[in-house]
C-alpha cells in the first residue's frame, strides 16, 4: 500500500478516535473505546476487525500464542488501544512486535485515558 493511502487511513483513525474521546471522555475500559472506534470506522466505510489473531511462526510452524490485535483497519494499520494512567515502554514494544510479526508497516498506539487525546496518540512505522 502506498504511503499516501496509509497516511489517509491513519488520519481517519485518529479523527475517529478523537470523536470517540470527545463523546466518552477518559476513564472507561479499553473494550468500550475499542467497540466505539470499531463502530466509527465501519460508519466511515472502512474495513475494521477487532481482536485479530496474530500467530507466531516458529521454526516454520504457525503457533497461536494468544496475541490479538485490538483493531486492524483495512488489513494494514494496527491500532493498539490503551486506557492507562501512563503509556510505558512495554506498551510501545507490544505494538512494535505486532508490526514485526504481522508484516504490517504502520501502527497507532492510542491511550484514551488522557484529558486531550492528541497527547495519547503515537504512530509507529516498521
Amino acid at each position: 500500500m502506498k504511503h499516501e493511502e496509509l497516511n489517509k487511513i491513519t488520519g481517519e483513525i485518529v479523527d475517529a478516535a478523537m470523536k470517540v474521546h470527545r463523546e466518552l471522555g477518559p476513564g472507561l475500559l479499553e473494550s468500550a473505546y475499542q467497540a466505539c472506534l470499531l463502530f466509527e470506522m465501519h460508519r466511515r466505510g472502512y474495513k475494521a476487525e477487532k481482536e485479530v489473531e496474530l500467530p507466531i511462526v516458529y521454526d516454520g510452524v504457525r503457533i497461536d500464542a494468544g496475541y490479538r490485535i485490538d483493531l486492524l483497519v483495512e488489513g494494514c494499520v494496527i491500532v493498539e488501544i490503551k486506557a492507562v494512567e501512563k503509556v510505558h515502554d512495554v506498551h510501545k514494544a507490544q505494538l512494535i512486535s505486532y508490526l514485526k510479526l504481522s508484516g504490517n508497516k504502520v501502527g497507532l498506539l492510542i491511550n484514551f485515558n488522557v484529558v486531550l487525546l492528541k497527547d495519547g496518540i503515537m504512530r509507529f512505522a516498521n
